[in-house]
């Protein structure tokens, strides 16, 4: 919770546990159980004993969403369903962690064409030559948009990625990955309005009527 509050050495344990699934103590290291994974919340309203997260472990986390207020009727039901009890505490166990295991094998099988692939490629290449941005996204985050891709389609009930997959999910994906330089600040609000940016210069439909006439 509010993981920009945890000390500089927290974080650098947390991003062992993201890179090496992995904890040391004392000098010894223990294997994390698998499934592991950080859900981390980030609280962007104050910054008084704050400390910002380095750049190499935003680049782990798969993506980034930005949750906004609710809706006037979710907000209502958030109060009703808090009358008299918190919802958390009557939450049943629905899978286990040999169920998790194999969905995220099932997500893996999911078929990438030539196609979608390229235009991961191609995103993930304009990002490193946009002038708004100190430097570009990595390889990680390429295989993070493609097994994103890979997943949203398998909870679709699809066994292939479509272009359209990648592009709804760029902005999450790559724009906390992505540092904003000082000076293109007063043009661009934020990381994530170049990464929309540049979407609006590659539109996905090249890449769909590349995977109707059949490459990849």
């Amino acid at each position: 919770d509010e993981i920009n509050r945890g000390t500089p050495r927290v974080q650098s344990s947390l991003l062992e546990c993201m890179s090496e699934s992995m904890v040391t103590v004392d000098g010894r290291s223990y294997a994390l159980r698998k499934p592991f994974f950080v859900i981390a919340t980030q609280n962007p309203v104050e910054f008084h004993g704050t400390y910002p997260l380095p750049e190499a472990q935003l680049d782990r986390f798969l993506m980034r969403l930005r949750m906004g207020y609710p809706e006037a009727s979710v907000e209502q039901d958030i109060l009703s369903s808090q009358v008299s009890s918190h919802p958390i505490n009557s939450i049943r166990q629905v899978v286990n962690a040999t169920d998790i295991l194999r969905c995220q094998a099932l997500a893996r099988s999911v078929h990438v064409s030539a196609a979608v692939r390229d235009y991961i490629v191609t995103l993930v290449g304009a990002t490193r030559q946009h002038p708004a941005l100190n430097y570009g996204a990595s390889p990680r985050a390429a295989l993070a948009l493609m097994h994103t891709g890979q997943s949203l389609a398998a909870a679709q009930g699809r066994d292939y990625v479509l272009p359209r997959d990648v592009r709804d999910l760029a902005v999450d994906v790559l724009g906390h990955r992505l540092p904003l330089k000082m000076q293109a600040r007063a043009e661009f609000g934020s990381a994530e309005q170049v990464v929309r940016t540049i979407l609006e210069k590659h539109p996905v439909e090249r890449w769909e009527s590349s995977r109707r006439n059949g490459s990849g």
